[in-house]
């Protein structure tokens, strides 16, 4: 019998302030982190492991790292196979314990540690299973799948039977599906170039670069000065030509008239989707920002901290395109969830990963959702960024604009041990140059 005997966690931050790689109108010069965590087991495999994070700025981690600590007394000592075999049930026991929840509920520090130890879990699962994580999803029965959400606050808009249909559904073709995943990838948009403390110079550059690598869309951030704004679409624009999409990203800093106004300005640019025009709990205010500004598209979701808020989102029509993030959500359990709710409501899902091992992570749920769920890459594609891959064990890889499959046994979460020692704060090598905290 394999036992869980505890965690390991670490505070990783990577310096990113100093390139201001990460820039955006509500973050200037943010230093990207992880709050990581490892689940060890006794097998005598030390690779039978599972690694999770979640994803921060700097100082951030401090309090996200205490966080995850508190989850470990449900895990330690516990029979894996029994852990493993119910993985839906450890999440409705993590989300719901009742000193925890109250810290939320269900969003927050504590919802997000949930969400690192789930995802170190299902990296666990796929590793015992020898299989990449979104294979290992793929391969499960609707039931089995269906059997991981918590339909509580759900059931009003999508049911247990609704899912295991819409799974059924989606079972047809997985197997060509699968095959042609394997053979020709995943569709990619770039964010590289578009940094909001990046300039003229290099966002042209970038962008041009970005095209010729195969990209089909590309991404820059708004809303720190709108005659910027407008200057740098329109540089952005020439860069692509007319042919590639140009979205745009707002983060969070507009009110909802601001927004509309803002939007308007920028719409002869022909954004391909305006991304959190405001704040990410605002449902209401995004639904009518949505029906102020079309026919730009809205799109929302990396701060959205929970499938209710994405199911108000979706029933009050305020999303064209879904964002779902890894990290931010209660795991793998939670955004399993988001998908079905996006494949009731007919709204494609293309996910945040601008972050650290965003795009290792989230790749494999919306891989599983085109193999099992959707069916489809129409209209969907995972954000890319180009740096800090270097780090993990079985980095992302895109190549002519479009993620590979991993094949790779678990869920990519794992980073490398000499990234951990030399980006661990405050020893590690790389805050010597002076990175922010």
């Amino acid at each position: 019998m394999t036992k869980i005997t505890g965690f390991d966690t670490f505070d990783v931050r990577f310096p990113t302030s100093q390139t201001l790689a990460g820039s955006d109108a509500m973050n200037p010069a943010p230093d990207y982190s992880a709050a990581y965590v490892v689940i060890r087991t006794d097998a005598s495999d030390p690779a039978l492991a599972g690694h999770g994070f979640a994803f921060t700025i700097g100082r951030g981690n401090d309090v996200q790292l205490a966080a995850i600590r508190l989850l470990e007394p449900f895990l330690a000592g516990q029979d894996l196979d029994e852990v493993l075999a119910d993985l839906g049930g450890l999440g409705r026991r993590l989300v719901s314990d009742s000193p925890l929840h109250w810290l939320g509920p269900s969003c927050g520090v504590m919802h997000m540690a949930t969400g690192a130890v789930l995802n170190a879990c299902w990296d666990l699962a796929a590793r015992r299973a020898g299989k990449p994580l979104w294979l290992l999803l793929a391969e499960m029965s609707p039931r089995e799948i269906a059997g991981l959400v918590d339909f509580r606050y759900l059931s009003d808009a999508l049911t247990s039977d609704e899912a295991i249909a819409l799974l059924e559904r989606g079972a047809d073709g997985r197997p060509w599906r699968t095959a042609a995943l394997r053979r020709d990838g995943y569709p990619a948009y770039s964010t590289a170039p578009g940094w909001l403390g990046y300039s003229d110079e290099r966002l042209a550059a970038l962008c041009e670069q970005a095209v010729a690598e195969g990209f089909t869309q590309v991404k820059i951030k708004v809303g720190a000065v709108r005659a910027h704004d407008e200057r740098r679409c329109a540089i952005a624009r020439k860069a692509v030509g007319d042919d590639i999409g140009l979205a745009i990203d707002a983060n969070q800093v507009w009110d909802v008239p601001t927004a509309i106004e803002w939007i308007t300005a920028l719409a002869p640019f022909r954004p391909a989707w305006v991304e959190e025009p405001t704040a990410p709990g605002d449902v209401l205010g995004t639904a009518a920002i949505r029906r102020g500004v079309r026919p730009v598209r809205v799109a929302t979701g990396e701060h959205v901290a929970n499938p209710v808020m994405f199911k108000q989102l979706l029933q009050a029509d305020a999303i064209d395109v879904m964002q779902i993030d890894a990290c931010r959500v209660a795991g793998v359990n939670e955004n399993i969830a988001n998908l079905l709710l996006a494949a009731k409501f007919g709204v494609p899902v293309c996910p945040h990963a601008g972050g650290v091992g965003l795009c290792e992570i989230v790749q494999h749920l919306s891989m599983f959702d085109y193999v099992a769920l959707s069916g489809t890459t129409q209209g969907r594609m995972i954000e890319w960024i180009d740096h800090l891959h270097e780090h993990f064990a079985a980095p992302a890889t895109v190549t002519r604009g479009r993620y590979r499959a991993p094949e790779a046994p678990g869920a990519s979460t794992e980073i490398l041990p000499q990234s951990l020692a030399e980006y661990s704060y405050p020893v590690g090598l790389a805050w010597r140059d002076g990175g922010m905290a």
